[in-house]
């Protein structure tokens, strides 16, 4: 038995992506875009990723055709949202098109759907404030690839139903997602702030010549990335002095504001068409050619599905030893 429809509005690899897991999970799939042409190329395409999720047992015990028969095409939006529980927008990061894709949503479902984004950078409030049913709508962002790399940051607005928040919070874990919840909006999100401020500051690295761009990485994939893939900077510092964060606080505290305090009178470096892009472009297509990318990126996808089978196996010790 079907746990309830959704709708997938845009068929691109993110919506193909939310296909998957939430046929995974036991939900009807309808998958709406422009052209039909784009539908059939995004159902083969969700077949295909399918067969590289039962390939190493993440189907959660199911075949790839139990799966796969819960996803069908609509080249009609009404038809895509009729009976939906939830809607997962996958259009391109465009404010005028969320408006004119939510707009036409809205036009057409009830008091009860719960209306997602999957916006990686676009808050409710910039798309949503006009709409009927905006109580309803929220940003639900997943991580490229979220069937390896399970977070998803909700972001309501402020006329957002907190029951709303509450209930895709829950879908978003039953679908095997971790999700984290914005108190308010913020440009950026929570993922994005982090991320670029590491990015910067790597930037200014190279381009105040600190290290190479080749160090920068290393620092990251042998350093930093080893804690960061199973713990969070908090629980970091709360283990690295003996009577936790306080602790760390009163011995480390004083120095990291110092350094904190430079690298903001450095500020923010302009990354567009910069010499700086060159030099990293340079070193990046020393270690990987550009016609290599594409096997780079398998690669990168390989070690993601190994990292999460992985994690998700020290989450079951965890849980059976507690």
């Amino acid at each position: 038995m079907s746990e309830g429809k959704v709708a997938i509005v845009g068929s691109g690899l993110i919506g193909r992506c939310w296909s998957m897991m939430f046929a995974r999970a036991g939900y009807s799939v309808s998958v709406y875009d422009i052209s039909t042409a784009q539908i059939d190329a995004a159902l083969v395409s969700i077949k295909e990723q399918l067969e590289t999720l039962h390939a190493v047992n993440l189907l959660n015990g199911q075949s790839v055709e139990e799966v796969f028969s819960r996803v069908s095409g609509s080249p009609e939006l009404k038809d895509a949202l009729a009976g939906a529980v939830h809607c997962q927008e996958c259009c391109p990061e465009s404010i005028p098109l969320k408006k004119k894709v939510f707009g036409s949503i809205d036009a057409l479902v009830d008091d009860k759907i719960v209306l997602a984004s999957s916006s990686s950078c676009i808050c409710p409030s910039e798309f949503a404030l006009e709409l009927k049913h905006k109580s309803q709508v929220l940003v639900a962002h997943p991580v490229n690839p979220p069937h390896f790399i399970p977070l998803v940051e909700i972001v309501p607005g402020p006329f957002t139903d907190p029951g709303v928040t509450t209930a895709t919070t829950a879908l978003m874990k039953k679908l095997g997602q971790a999700p984290v919840t914005l108190l308010k909006e913020a440009n950026g999100f929570i993922l994005n702030r982090l991320q670029y401020t590491l990015l910067m500051e790597a930037w200014r690295c190279v381009e105040d010549g600190i290290c190479s761009p080749e160090d920068c990485d290393t620092a990251v994939s042998q350093g930093l990335g080893l804690r960061w893939s199973f713990m969070g900077p908090f629980e970091t510092i709360d283990l690295n002095a003996p009577e936790g964060v306080k602790d760390y606080c009163e011995r480390y505290g004083e120095n990291i504001t110092v350094i904190c305090a430079e690298q903001d009178k450095l500020g923010a470096r302009a990354m567009k068409g910069s010499a700086t892009a060159d030099v990293i472009h340079a070193a990046m297509r020393k270690a990987i050619p550009l016609d290599k990318l594409a096997e780079r990126r398998k690669w990168r996808d390989d070690r993601l599905a190994a990292l999460f089978i992985h994690k998700r196996e020290m989450l079951a010790k965890d849980q059976g030893s507690a």
